[in-house]
């Protein structure tokens, strides 16, 4: 057992303003860098066959990462070491973290060989398209066994970034993704002429990174005296009821990422690149969608968690609206933003090298499909925390289980008349549903109360949005216009439409009455 004094639980009530912008910050610098490293994979490898199969090789394992470390396990885990962290003294969250650990570790080396044993069986599941190019299957499946173990390494860098969450230590575990995006393009770079299939470069990079992040925190984690001496122990009464929230939760929280992966599996079954013109437009999503959506979900799980464990009613049911007001006030604009500017934002980003003119065509399409859903996906990632922080995962896997069924049924009526962009739209309406469910139920039982103001929040947020929206729509340039700039010309057009967009928006707030300290709210 570690040796080190354990801290006492945290009892200052930091701002969750601040912490969010905090986390923001981290995650818009590692959002910038994933952007950064699809750049260079978009320019190398373009939307053809290696692209299609390093895609694959790193979707399934980070689908499981998402499910097992940043979904089901952390949304059980926080809310049990949050009451522990309150209510238990310091030898039990020792005891706690230690076999945690060591159970986590346990099962994810068994999953990882198993993956890695039964590759190509994996890449036929989820990609069955790939089985009728027996090449690329096979490819495929040689990535795959290289990147799976990153589940482990990464499943493991978040238990250490849920500890420190719940300590309020938000900065080290929102950063810590930069290592990955830093990992794949050296390794892009440096890699690739080395290899003769160029994207296997990038599956090396996947492992590269998962050790990387992993040995990144662990001093942090013995700073606070919290670096735990795993060992497998299936009994321990923590253990088991995090196993027994887990469970539901596998599907509660992660029906989006089963949503995108149902489109992958449909996308390999289209035309080539498919799977690529997906990839490229929910990465441009994935930028608000983390900076903003998954920053606020990140903060207010432990501190609804501690006003559960409290029985804090009244401030547990204002922090879920500062949460949707928040959510709404950034996601709604950034959406729209999305839309509107499409061809030229995946033109600034990825039209080089291998990249043509009909891949940013066909990524626009799909890109305008999610950013309809992307204010759902947000909203997605507050709500369901406040099921979570009461410990109740069964509610959230029933909602998520009929956006899966509704997800399958989109698929099947849109596939057809608009091709993958259709695959994209069905996730999108599954996100509403799953957000429109939860925020129902929350409201049903008085989990949720919305406080005054909503009618005049409304309506700055409308009127912002449109403002911002008009002007982004007749200022910009045409698209095709947009391909014989040159990159500096680009990112200036870019960087000026942003600025006018968010001024725009902004000031609108503001000559409206709305102020920061309207959103200030303590944990």
């Amino acid at each position: 057992m570690t040796a080190i004094k354990t801290p006492n639980p945290p009892t200052v009530r930091s701002g969750l303003m601040r912490s969010g912008l905090v986390v923001s910050a981290m995650t818009m610098l590692s959002r910038v860098m994933g952007l950064a490293r699809d750049v260079v994979v978009a320019t190398l490898l373009g939307a053809g066959s290696g692209a299609d199969a390093f895609f694959v090789a790193f979707k399934i394992p980070n689908f499981l990462r998402r499910l097992f470390g940043e979904g089901a396990f952390n949304q059980a885990f926080v809310p049990v070491l949050s009451e522990y962290s309150s209510q238990r003294s310091r030898e039990d969250i020792r005891e706690l973290l230690n076999a945690t650990a060591g159970s986590l570790t346990a099962v994810l080396a068994l999953i990882t060989a198993l993956a890695m044993l039964c590759a190509p069986w994996l890449v036929w599941l989820f990609a069955p398209g790939f089985g009728r190019d027996p090449e690329k299957l096979a490819m495929t499946a040689e990535m795959l066994r290289i990147t799976f173990p990153y589940l482990l390494l990464i499943s493991l860098t978040a238990f250490s970034g849920s500890v420190m969450n719940t300590w309020s230590r938000f900065a080290v575990p929102a950063f810590t993704p930069v290592l990955l995006n830093l990992s794949l393009i050296g390794s892009a770079l440096l890699l690739m002429p080395l290899m003769e299939e160029p994207a296997m470069a990038l599956a090396w990079g996947v492992l590269i990174a998962g050790v990387a992040q992993l040995a990144f925190q662990v001093p942090f984690l013995v700073r606070l005296g919290l670096l735990p001496t795993p060992w497998p122990n299936f009994a321990h009464e923590g253990v088991r009821r995090i196993l027994k929230l887990m469970g539901p939760a596998l599907f509660g929280v992660s029906v989006s990422q089963i949503n995108l992966l149902l489109d992958t599996v449909l996308a390999s079954l289209l035309a080539a690149g498919s799977v690529s013109w997906l990839y490229y437009s929910d990465r441009l999503v994935e930028l608000p969608l983390g900076v903003f959506g998954v920053a606020i979900g990140t903060i207010i799980l432990p501190a609804l968690s501690r006003r559960h464990a409290e029985k804090s009613k009244e401030h547990f049911a204002a922090m879920l609206d500062w949460a949707i007001r928040m959510v709404l006030l950034l996601g709604l604009p950034a959406a729209l933003a999305l839309a509107v500017l499409a061809e030229p934002l995946l033109i600034t980003l990825f039209h080089y090298g291998a990249m043509t003119d009909t891949d940013i065509q066909m990524a626009a399409m799909s890109l305008r499909a999610y950013s309809f859903g992307l204010v759902a996906f947000m909203l997605i990632k507050v709500l369901a925390p406040g099921f979570y922080a009461q410990q109740n995962t069964r509610t959230p896997v029933k909602v998520g289980i009929i956006a899966m069924v509704a997800n399958m049924v989109f698929n099947l009526l849109l596939i057809w008349p608009l091709a993958h962009a259709g695959l994209a739209l069905a996730t999108a309406l599954s996100a509403f549903l799953n957000a429109g469910l939860l925020g129902y139920l929350l409201y049903k039982r008085d989990v949720l109360v919305f406080q005054p103001g909503w009618q005049r929040f409304a309506f700055q947020l409308l009127g912002g949005s449109t403002l911002m929206s008009l002007a982004l729509y007749f200022v910009a340039p045409d698209w095709h216009d947009w391909l014989s700039f040159g990159l500096w010309q680009r990112i200036s057009w870019v960087s000026g439409l942003v600025v006018l967009g968010g001024g725009l928006y902004f000031t609108w707030l503001a000559a409206l009455g709305l102020r920061v300290r309207h959103f200030k709210i303590h944990s």
